[in-house]
């Protein structure tokens, strides 16, 4: 087992690597100059040559990616150009607002597909289980952004019960920073619902024909401890591995939901970043978004072994 997670970890660092080298050779390639969009088109070519020259962006690429890439692996991501601060502290702050609304979501996502989609397995071709494949195939088919705008005007508009959008931070309390992110955790969490509960539909009902299953009712255990004892556990691989992708959709793909409920998330830095061409912003938050991805799959994978000791045995 130590030999086997020694092997995954050196696969997450070789893969993070990879993805440094490609994240900083595309953001070089991006039209535009920084230089240039910092210091406006009436700026003189020797004053655009000097901040050039203060920036880096005259030494070579590869010596620029190993310097960018030691102050990573130190700690150092630099400094930001348009807010003249450490991106650290940038990136630390908007985690603290995209973070809780991604849990947030990921939470109501699960509690409400879960128990649909199990239900729906255990009841096929009735009643409830046309009602679910509704619901799933609603939610999917409302994107997030305009499911947030939905949520705006009745609750806030109409029902003036929540904030239509910004948010006070934490130091204002822990209730009302929660409150406004309970519209933008629902937007984000609907269409992720819809899409978990049909995994989980599928995965119970294809655990459910296994021979453990029908083993297990033979015995003369009821359909309920057969559901929920044996077949439930077995059918999470699929389930858990949607999670994984759902959290770090949610994280990395917020950035709409954000925008309409003027969160400070990470997701709107990035917009922002991309917009005022601040290249080490950019590339911090991506290579972030990129290790946060890979960082939760390895954590799945793990979880397969903790969860299925077949898998134990052919690692």
């Amino acid at each position: 087992m130590i030999a086997l997670l020694a092997r995954r970890f050196a696969g997450l660092v070789i893969t993070l690597l990879i993805v440094s080298l490609l994240i900083f050779t595309v953001m070089d390639l991006l039209p535009g100059d920084p230089a240039s969009i910092l210091l406006g088109t009436s700026a003189s070519p020797e004053t655009l040559a000097a901040l050039r020259h203060d920036l880096g962006l005259d030494q070579p690429l590869i010596l620029r990616y190993g310097q960018w890439l030691t102050g990573v692996l130190s700690g150092d991501l630099g400094q930001s150009n348009t807010y003249g601060v450490p991106v650290a502290g940038l990136i630390v702050e908007r985690l603290a607002v995209t973070l809780p609304l991604a849990l947030m979501a990921i939470a109501l996502s699960v509690a409400i597909a879960l128990p649909l989609g199990v239900l729906a397995a255990s009841r096929r071709g009735r009643v409830f289980d046309i009602a679910a494949a509704l619901f799933s195939q609603i939610s999917i088919a409302m994107p997030a952004f305009w499911v947030a705008l939905l949520l705006i005007i009745l609750f806030s508009t109409m029902l003036r019960l929540m904030p239509a959008g910004g948010f006070p931070g934490w130091s204002a309390g822990l209730m009302p920073a929660l409150q406004a992110l309970v519209l933008p955790a629902v937007a984000l969490a609907m269409p992720q619902a819809g899409v978990l509960t049909r995994v989980a539909r599928s995965a119970v009902l294809e655990t459910m024909h296994e021979d453990f299953a029908r083993t297990a009712v033979a015995k003369g255990l009821s359909r309920s401890a057969v559901l929920w004892r044996h077949v439930v556990p077995n059918a999470l691989i699929p389930i858990l591995t949607m999670i994984g992708l759902q959290f770090t959709f949610l994280v990395a793909g917020a950035v709409l939901v954000e925008n309409v409920f003027n969160l400070p998330g990470l997701g709107r830095l990035a917009l922002q970043a991309l917009s005022q061409r601040d290249i080490i912003v950019m590339q911090d938050v991506v290579l972030f978004f990129a290790a946060l991805v890979i960082v939760v799959n390895f954590i799945v994978d793990l979880s397969y072994l903790a969860i299925d000791p077949r898998m134990r045995k052919a690692a």
